[in-house]
């Protein structure tokens, strides 16, 4: 499994990750998945703001990403970065979104950034709130029924880690 910088060539497949998510899954607020060239102008937007976007690739298929993006636009939060992580639904559960991460991680502080914060779609997304503890991240509270998807209202968990 190689982690690598996101590439143009990636983006489709990133697209289609995504989308499976958003039709799927309460990890995503999104009900309606974005497009290719919506995907596209996402990512060139983050890496032109020098943000780290980066893919796990298995035998030349992308079969997951990560990025860490602004966690607000105001400028008082440009030292702090909100991840995402998403991986294909056949990589699930083998430890590739900890890899990934973790090298998010590592890629967040050589950047300069100081806090990475999880802003993670529905309190029962045990993987995820697992994934986010299982590297350092503290929960720091639980908003609550602020998305409604699929019938139901959903929580978001805020956690975070100190990258210094």
């Amino acid at each position: 499994m190689l982690i690598r910088s996101v590439k143009p060539d990636d983006y489709a497949a990133i697209c289609d990750i995504y989308s499976y998510y958003v039709l799927n899954g309460t990890g995503s607020f999104e009900e309606i998945s974005p497009s290719l060239t919506e995907m596209t102008g996402r990512i060139e937007t983050l890496l032109d703001n020098g943000f780290p976007f980066l893919v796990a690739q298995h035998d030349q298929a992308v079969v997951g990403y990560a990025y860490a993006g602004p966690h607000k636009a105001r400028s008082a939060y440009r030292f702090t970065v909100e991840d995402s992580i998403y991986v294909s639904p056949e990589a699930a559960g083998t430890g590739l979104g900890k890899r990934l991460l973790k090298q998010l991680i590592v890629e967040a502080k050589m950047l300069g950034f100081k806090q990475m914060m999880a802003v993670i779609g529905d309190s029962e997304n045990a993987g995820s709130v697992g994934l986010h503890r299982s590297v350092g991240f503290r929960e720091i509270g639980i908003a609550k029924q602020l998305g409604y998807k699929f019938d139901r209202w959903l929580d978001i968990v805020y956690m975070q880690y100190s990258l210094e």
